[in-house]
């Protein structure tokens, strides 16, 4: 019995370790994945805010956020290039940060009457693109990026793991 039981074990154990060794090679599809599905919602919300600024100065001022109109041109373009420096790659990091104050923002004002515990919180979309901004900003771009391209041709340290 316990030679049969190890025998199965040891062949777990190998299938295991396949399985891990080929999500391994595929593992620099995460950023990239990451960083489109972020970047490309930022894309789109910021095109949209763009083409009706008037829109979302009405809607800042409902918030009582402070100096609407600046604020609505700052939201809209931050997330109109912020979100397409995070699809191609290019400066991601530091492009994440001021989309994550985005959203912290939208939490604290949009949000705020709707936030009665941690579930309410963790059922937000923006803090679903919130949390995927911090992974982002932490992790780095991955391999597939201009980052790494630009890291690569000035001779710099990596922008991140290679994943």
């Amino acid at each position: 019995m316990l030679i049969v039981m190890n025998a199965t074990m040891a062949r777990v154990e190998a299938i295991r370790n396949q399985l891990l060794a080929a999500l391994e090679r595929v593992a620099w599809l995460a950023p990239l994945l990451g960083r489109f599905a972020v970047g490309l919602l930022f894309v789109s919300t910021g095109w949209g805010k763009v083409h009706d600024i008037l829109k979302v100065t009405h809607f800042f001022e409902a918030l009582r956020i402070p100096a609407p109109a600046l604020n609505a041109v700052v939201v809209s373009y931050t997330e109109l290039i912020g979100g397409s420096l995070l699809v191609v790659g290019l400066f991601t990091r530091l492009a994440a940060i001021p989309l994550i104050v985005s959203m912290v923002v939208a939490i604290l004002t949009a949000k705020v009457g709707d936030l009665h515990g941690i579930f309410d919180l963790v059922g937000f979309d923006e803090f679903t693109y919130l949390v995927l901004l911090a992974i982002i900003a932490l992790i780095g771009p991955g391999a597939v990026s201009l980052d790494r391209v630009l890291c690569q041709r000035l001779g710099w340290t990596a922008a991140g793991p290679a994943r």
